[in-house]
């Protein structure tokens, strides 16, 4: 009984470690919102939404829910990475758990600031409870902006 409990504790323990390891970092979220904002110049708009709402694609590691997304000034989501039902869509009254119109924050920073973070509280797919999460946002252009987020 005793070698069956600490069997189960050992592998709730490294269940616990692979999961942490698994979280993206606020380094990785503004490298990929970098190089997409860079193919997204490169490419041209078609080709980089194309490219970026693959959930396979060069711009999406599911593993660590990271992937960029694109909006424009108004609140329109215009590209997302991990979820294509939200292309299209006018998210700018969109609220966090707290009450919080992050959207509209997101595109308050990329006028102002032309990029930064944003915090809210969001459910977390893995863990399925609300946790913070932090999107870096970088204005491309003068009327759109690439996020990438990662939960904290």
């Amino acid at each position: 009984m005793k070698r069956y409990f600490l069997a189960c504790l050992v592998l709730i323990l490294a269940a616990g470690f692979v999961h942490a390891v698994a979280k993206a970092s606020p380094q990785e979220a503004m490298a990929l919102a970098e190089r997409a904002a860079a193919y997204m110049k490169e490419k041209g708009e078609a080709r980089a939404f194309a490219e970026f709402n693959k959930r396979d694609g060069r711009f999406t590691d599911l593993n660590k829910d990271l992937y960029v997304f694109v909006f424009d000034m108004t609140g329109r989501c215009l590209s997302h990475g991990n979820d294509p039902l939200l292309i299209g869509r006018d998210l700018s009254q969109l609220k966090d758990s707290a009450g919080k119109f992050f959207i509209q924050e997101m595109i308050s920073v990329a006028r102002k600031k032309g990029k930064g973070w944003v915090d809210y509280q969001w459910s977390n797919p893995t863990t399925k409870r609300i946790e913070g999460k932090a999107t870096y946002v970088l204005k491309t252009g003068s009327d759109r902006f690439i996020g990438c987020g990662i939960y904290k």
